[in-house]
C-alpha cells in the first residue's frame, strides 16, 4: 500500500534526528509534505547529545530524498512566537495542515531527590509547555482545513510510573490525559487526538551514556530496577516502527480512531 498520506500536509516537532525524523520520513515516503522544526542546539544539562543543525539538514535532505518538498527551522518550541511563525511559513506554502505530530521532548535520569528546579522545569517546559504551543498553533490550521490528525508523543512513562524520571513521568502522564480532552474537544472540527507510547527506542536520548545513569540510581534503590524491563528479548525498538504507528495514526485509516493511547513499547507498559 502506497500514498497512505498522500497530498497531505505534516507539521513534525524535533525532527532533526531520531523518532521526529523517522516519523518525517515515513509520511513523506507515503506522499506528505513536511514542515519541520526542532531546536537544533544545546539544551542545559542534557545527559545526551543534543540535535545540531546539521541534523536537521540531513532530515531535510532524506525527505527531499523520497520526492516530497519539506519546510523547516531551527526552533525552540517553548518560543511560541518563533514557532507559530515557522508553523504559518509552512502553511503559507503549502497551503494547509492535516497532520501535527508532537514529538519534541527531553528526559533527564535522577532519583526524585536529584531533581533539581532547572531539570523540572526544562522538563515540563518542554515536553508539555512546548508540545501545548504547538497544538493551539497548529490546531486553527486544522480546523480551516477541515479536519485531520494530531498525534502526541508521549511514552510508556505516560501509562506507568517508572522510577528515577520524576519530571519526564510527570510530563508525559499530562500529554495522555490532554490527549482525550483534546479529542473530546475537537471532535467537533473533524479532527482526531491521539497518543504514541514509545518504550525503549534507539535513538540519541536512549544511548548508553544517557542509559549509564540508572546504574547507579538503580544501585541506590534496587527494588524499584525491575520496572524497567520489558517483556521480550529485544526491549529497544527501532525509530522506524514507532513511524509506522505515527503513519497509521495520521492516515484515512484510522478514521475512527481517537482519544487512543497506542503503546509500541515491546510490553513494558504491562509488565
Amino acid at each position: 500500500m502506497t500514498g497512505r498520506v498522500e497530498g497531505k500536509v505534516a507539521l513534525v516537532t524535533g525532527a532533526a534526528r531520531g523518532q521526529g525524523r523517522a516519523h518525517a520520513l515515513r509520511l513523506a515516503e507515503e506522499g506528505a509534505d513536511i514542515i519541520a522544526v526542532d531546536i537544533a542546539g544545546p539544551i542545559p544539562g542534557l545527559q545526551y547529545p543534543h540535535a545540531t543543525v546539521d541534523d536537521l539538514a540531513e532530515t531535510v535532505r532524506l525527505v527531499e530524498k523520497t520526492g516530497r518538498s519539506i519546510e523547516s527551522a531551527a526552533v525552540d518550541i517553548r518560543d511560541a512566537p518563533a514557532l507559530g511563525a515557522a508553523i504559518d511559513r509552512g502553511v503559507d506554502r503549502f497551503g494547509h495542515l492535516d497532520i501535527v505530530v508532537g514529538n519534541a521532548g527531553v528526559c533527564y535520569i535522577a532519583p526524585w531527590d536529584q531533581v533539581t528546579s532547572e531539570i523540572w522545569e526544562e522538563t515540563i517546559s518542554t515536553n508539555l509547555t512546548g508540545t501545548w504551543n504547538t497544538i493551539r498553533l497548529a490546531a486553527p490550521h486544522l480546523i480551516a482545513n477541515g479536519g485531520g490528525s494530531i498525534i502526541l508523543t508521549s511514552s510508556v512513562a505516560g501509562l506507568k510510573g517508572l522510577p528515577f524520571l520524576l519530571p519526564y513521568v510527570a510530563s508525559k502522564h499530562a500529554l495522555t490525559g490532554m490527549t482525550e480532552a483534546l479529542a473530546h474537544e475537537l471532535a467537533q472540527h473533524k479532527i482526531r487526538v491521539n497518543s504514541l507510547h514509545p518504550g525503549g527506542v534507539e535513538t540519541a536520548m536512549g544511548d548508553a551514556s544517557a542509559q549509564a545513569h540508572f546504574g547507579p540510581a538503580i544501585e541506590g534503590n534496587p527494588s524499584v530496577g525491575g520496572m524497567l524491563i520489558t517483556s521480550t528479548q529485544d526491549s529497544l525498538t527501532q525509530p522506524a516502527d514507532q513511524a509506522n504507528a505515527v503513519l497509521f495514526l495520521a492516515s484515512d485509516e484510522a478514521s475512527f480512531v481517537t482519544a487512543q493511547h497506542l503503546a509500541v513499547d515491546a510490553g513494558a507498559s504491562t509488565y
